[in-house]
């Protein structure tokens, strides 16, 4: 699996919304701004929170891939990362995210975790480089 760097988690540290993409397994593409999103200690993995998930939970269930980007007026570049994903709705994982989420508030259902385990790290600032392959 692919490892952020430091300077990426420090950037993605700083996120507050993240554009989450998926397709169906037609390829219809489907975006979403999520708040839950958080980076987890092995650096190659990254819990998602599905509060509200709707069309993404359904191209989740068909097509377990996604894509997030990081960029923003308070962050240094821009890069997209891309992953393979698993939709947990139990144990020991998915028990640690509910803790999380309703320890910021009780009013968010917390119905699924969905766990992305980075595959690519994409360039996504214009320009020359953009679109190259980081990691």
């Amino acid at each position: 699996m692919v490892k952020l760097t430091d300077e990426m988690k420090t950037e993605f540290a700083k996120m507050k919304i993240f554009p989450l993409a998926t397709a169906s397994k037609e390829g219809v593409p489907n975006v979403i701004p999520i708040g839950m999103c958080m980076l987890q200690e092995d650096d190659e993995t990254i819990w998602i929170v599905d509060n509200y998930f709707l069309k993404t939970m359904e191209n989740l269930r068909e097509n377990p891939k996604a894509a997030i980007y990081v960029w923003g007026p308070d962050i240094n570049g821009c890069f997209q990362i891309k992953g393979d994903i698993r939709i947990i709705d139990r144990g020991e994982e998915y028990e640690e995210m509910r803790k999380i989420v309703k320890a910021k508030s009780d009013r968010f259902p917390a119905k699924y975790l969905v766990k992305m385990k980075i595959s690519d790290v994409f360039e996504c600032k214009s320009g020359d480089e953009a679109g190259k392959k980081l990691l």
